[in-house]
This record gives C-alpha cells, sequence and structure tokens, in this order.
C-alpha cells in the first residue's frame, strides 16, 4: 500500500488518500472502513443518453465520485471489496443522492475522510504502508568481511544494511590481526540486525554463508549477547536458522527456494498469533487467575493494571456501533500506555477463528488478580 497524502487534523479528523498495490493491501482497507465515512474513487458508471432524435442508449463511463459508505462486502478468496452508498457531491453523471457501488482497483488510488481517525486505524495504515511491518522474514548474507542484511515481503526483498569490513590474511604463526578484524566485523553484523531487525515483526532471521562463516557468527553473537546481557537477542534464539548459500552477496538469497527453508517459513505471518493463543491456553490450565477472556472481565484485568499480552479480533474494530468500537480502543490503548503487548489477530487466520470463540478478546496477565463476577450477556463481539 502506498500513501499519497495524509490531512488528519488535531481533533483526529480528516482523511488519506492511498493506493493498494497488492491483494492484502484490500484486506487492511477492508478493515479501515467504517459505515458514515466518506470514500472518493474511480469507478464505472452505466449511464443513460439520449439522442436528438429520441432514442435512448446505454454507455459505461469512468467517474469520480464521492460516497457516504453504507455497506461493505470483502470477498476473501477473490479479495475483491465493494464499498455501495449515496452519492455526497456533485457529478455529471450521478445524481446527489442517488445509490452507487464502488468497487476498489489495485493501483487506483482512493481517498477516505473519517469524522475520527483512531489510534487503531493509524496503526493498520503504518503497517498496511510500511514494508518493513509487514516482512516477517529477515536474512543476514555473509562471507568473511562482507554482510548483507535483507527484510523479505511478500513482494520484494529490501536491503536494511551493507557491512564491509577488511579481514588481513592469515600468517604463518600468528593469526591475532586476522582474530581481531573478525571480531570486529561480526561485532558490527551483530549491531546491524539489532538496528534494523524489528524483532515484534520478523518471525524468522536466516544466517547464510557458503562454509562455516555462519557458525562461527552465530557462536560469536551468542556469546556477546550473554556477555552483554542483551536480552532482546536471547529471547529470539529460537528465531535464527542458519543455511547454505554461494556468497554474501544479496542475490545469493535464492536459498530461499529451498524445501527445507521454505517448510520453515511457511505461515510465518500467523505463526506469532498462534504462539501467543497457545500460551494463552497454557495459563488457562496452569495459572487461571492469570488467563482472562471476555470484554469485561478483560477490562477489570486492565484497570488494575495486569495485562502483560492482550490478544483481540481485528472483527471487533469493524463494530457498526461507534460507542462499542471506541470501548475496544481504549482498552487497546490503555494496555499499550501500561506497557503491555497488543497483538491484533486476523479472522482470515485459524487463529483469529478460534479466539473469536472466546468473544474474541481474551489476555495474558502479569500477576494473578482476584477473579471477577460473570459480565452481563454481550453481543458487542457480533458484527452487525
Amino acid at each position: 500500500m502506498k500513501l499519497v497524502h495524509k490531512d488528519i487534523e488535531k481533533d483526529n479528523a480528516g482523511q488519506v488518500t492511498l493506493i493498494p498495490d497488492e491483494a492484502e493491501d484490500m484486506w487492511h482497507t477492508y478493515n479501515l472502513l467504517q459505515v458514515g465515512d466518506s470514500l472518493r474513487a474511480s469507478t464505472i458508471r452505466k449511464v443513460q443518453t439520449e439522442s436528438s432524435t429520441g432514442s435512448v442508449g446505454s454507455s459505461r463511463v469512468r467517474t469520480t465520485l464521492t460516497l457516504c459508505v453504507e455497506t461493505i462486502d470483502f470477498d476473501s478468496q477473490a479479495c475483491q471489496l465493494r464499498v455501495k452508498g449515496t452519492n455526497i457531491q456533485e457529478n455529471q453523471y450521478v445524481k446527489m443522492g442517488a445509490y452507487h457501488t464502488i468497487e476498489l482497483e489495485l493501483n487506483r488510488k482512493f481517498t477516505l475522510a473519517k469524522k475520527v481517525w483512531d489510534s487503531v486505524v493509524l496503526d493498520r495504515i503504518e503497517q498496511a504502508c510500511d514494508p518493513a511491518q509487514k516482512a516477517d522474514v529477515a536474512a543476514v548474507v555473509m562471507q568473511e568481511g562482507l554482510a548483507n542484511l535483507v527484510l523479505v515481503t511478500p513482494a520484494m526483498t529490501l536491503l536494511r544494511g551493507k557491512i564491509e569490513v577488511t579481514i588481513p590474511r592469515k600468517r604463518k604463526g600468528s593469526c591475532a590481526q586476522h582474530d581481531k578484524a573478525l571480531d570486529r566485523f561480526y561485532e558490527a553484523v551483530m549491531q546491524g540486525i539489532l538496528r534494523h531487525f524489528n524483532f515484534d515483526v520478523v518471525k524468522c532471521i536466516l544466517v547464510a554463508s557458503p562454509g562455516f562463516v555462519k557458525d562461527q557468527f552465530i557462536s560469536y553473537l551468542f556469546k556477546e549477547a550473554v556477555r552483554q546481557d542483551c536480552k532482546i537477542l536471547l529471547e529470539n534464539r529460537p528465531k535464527f536458522m542458519m543455511v547454505h548459500s554461494s556468497s554474501g552477496h544479496k542475490y545469493s538469497l535464492k536459498v530461499l527456494c529451498d524445501p527445507a527453508v521454505t517448510a520453515r517459513l511457511s505461515d510465518t505471518k500467523a505463526a506469532g498469533e498462534v504462539k501467543a493463543l497457545e500460551d494463552f491456553y497454557k495459563m488457562l490450565q496452569q495459572e487461571p487467575d492469570r488467563a482472562f477472556y471476555g470484554l469485561a472481565h478483560v477490562e477489570r484485568a486492565s484497570e488494575a493494571l495486569a495485562i502483560d499480552i492482550l490478544l483481540i479480533s481485528d472483527k471487533l474494530f469493524r463494530h457498526q456501533d461507534i460507542a462499542t468500537r471506541s470501548r475496544y480502543v481504549r482498552l487497546v490503548d490503555s494496555v499499550k500506555d501500561n506497557g503491555g503487548n497488543v497483538r491484533i489477530f486476523s479472522s482470515l487466520h485459524v487463529s483469529g477463528e478460534q479466539l473469536n470463540q472466546l468473544s474474541g478478546v481474551a489476555a495474558i496477565l502479569r500477576f494473578p488478580i482476584a477473579d471477577v463476577s460473570e459480565p452481563e450477556e454481550d453481543s458487542s463481539s457480533d458484527e452487525d
């Protein structure tokens, strides 16, 4: 998704202009749209014309319309998005107030205006427009003295950093200069990984090289992580995977075609959500006082500043009742403000469907709190 223009006022009203450039962007757009929004986009309209002789004909013309959104229909199989609403801006082909359905198209811009842009919607735009947010695979392709740090998205490979260090050759009776230079090189690669890879997003890091360079680097990396007490590396150690490449140049990333690598990387985007849900179920069995689900229970835990990880379905943010939707947004903001992690599950993934069976919202707590009474029947998790 490309962000062409963004104009949001201090009161959070405003508009953004976006260009969807891949099928997945239609899913993001579906999650941005709400009933009552204003959508301006190019569309095809069938119009009737009358000739001077009185005969009536029809033709299809391309025009740009601005609709007040009433109905949003997303086809998850074809990744097609249709938006129905009434025309709210003068047009030579369509009367004010007339109904029309726009089918959003790839590589054609649209402008979306809202009375209130909340934090969840703005995060969704940032996620859709920043390639790094979608890059759940990273790679370090290296050889002695050369390393390329890249992010792999569904559409492209992005070079994030290139590290070059001159490594002197080993001499008879003395390897000191060679070893020192190698340590400097490995340290530079380590710092590059910490600087360029977002471990909250990246689910797998490939370390590729010819020979034993990758093995030596991994050994150095985690020895230094222990020595420096670098928790982010130690916590994410399972994400590192060593593979063979022909060189340290970027083009050697054809290792991604290796069947063993493909099996490891399959559905990486959903892997983090699956693990979070598994952790929740384990906590529910072992320490039920630290695993809450249902909106009323989770809100109580949030008020006690007890939430470590919030699990919430994106389905809840498509609720048509503004007050109900705002309730979910406030919950997300509160957890983030108090240092908790928020995982928004896609309802198109199996893990998202499972979470929806728990009313779409659950939480793993930092510490146990007194259980709350059963919440009143709440239909807010159902879509209208």
